[in-house]
Parts: structure tokens; C-alpha cells; sequence
């Protein structure tokens, strides 16, 4: 896992999280939702390969 994977989820979480206030403030709590989600999305589309290498080492590891 690279350096710049952290520092690209740190930047999504600090965006997401100015937007949701922006809007919270707003009065629209649906789209804030709405966008924590995408973020959430977004960040789990970047992790699912890492995630996958881990269970395969795992499955590796223990000779399943």
C-alpha cells in the first residue's frame, strides 16, 4: 500500500465531511447523506484490491 492511497482517502474524507456540513446546514440532510455515501463508495472501490491481496496471502499463509 502506497503512501499516496492514504493521503487520497484522507482528501475524500475531508471533502465529503465540508459538503455534508455545507449542505447540512443547508437544510438538505438528504443529499449530505447522500454524499457520505459516494464517498464511502469511492473509497471502497480503492481498498477492495487490497482487501483481496490480504485474503489471498491469508489463503496462501494457512494452505487452504
Amino acid at each position: 500500500m502506497s503512501i499516496n492511497l492514504i493521503f487520497k482517502i484522507a482528501a475524500v474524507g475531508i471533502i465529503v465531511t465540508v459538503i455534508s456540513q455545507v449542505l447540512k446546514h443547508s437544510g438538505r440532510e438528504e443529499h449530505a447523506f447522500l454524499t457520505s455515501l459516494a464517498g464511502l463508495v469511492i473509497v471502497l472501490f480503492w481498498i477492495i484490491p487490497y482487501i483481496n491481496d490480504l485474503f489471498e496471502t491469508m489463503k496462501d499463509l494457512f494452505s487452504l
